[in-house]
């Protein structure tokens, strides 16, 4: 199953037909799909998807990252994501997502080098992105 689908073209107009309120988060699910960040971080995290798992690892933790980026500060809001399929595609369940973030704590530094080993396949293959910060949160110079 790819982290990430295709979405609709995205067309700015003022006719105030069609608004999305969660555009934003669009904005970052395809700078994403573009980058190559999503498959990056599946690729990555493949070591912590489950046998039968619907939900790839790496699409959860993009789902977070946007949670957090349109505001949300607890795991319950990534309820606003679900809500518009149309937009994010299928969002794992609460307890999915809890249960990875979890097992990610579990695997402590072995999970914070598999993202960052995401970051660095993308620098690597010159997709712009800036160098890791100095701690497991990444800063821009």
């Amino acid at each position: 199953m790819p982290s990430t689908g295709r979405r609709p073209k995205i067309v700015v107009s003022g006719d105030g037909k069609g608004l999305v309120c969660q555009a934003g988060g669009l904005m970052l699910i395809e700078t994403l799909r573009v980058s190559g960040m999503g498959k990056g971080l599946s690729e990555e995290l493949k070591a912590w998807r489950l046998p039968r798992a619907l939900h790839d690892p790496g699409k959860i933790l993009t789902n977070l990252a946007v949670m957090l980026a349109l505001g949300g500060d607890c795991l319950a809001d990534v309820a606003v994501l679900r809500s518009s399929p149309e937009i994010f595609g299928p969002v794992a369940s609460d307890p999915t997502i809890s249960r990875l973030v979890s097992a990610l704590a579990a695997a402590g530094p072995k999970a914070v080098r598999a993202i960052r080993a995401a970051w660095a396949d993308l620098r690597r293959a010159g997709a712009g992105v800036p160098p890791a910060g100095p701690g497991p949160v990444r800063s821009r110079p």
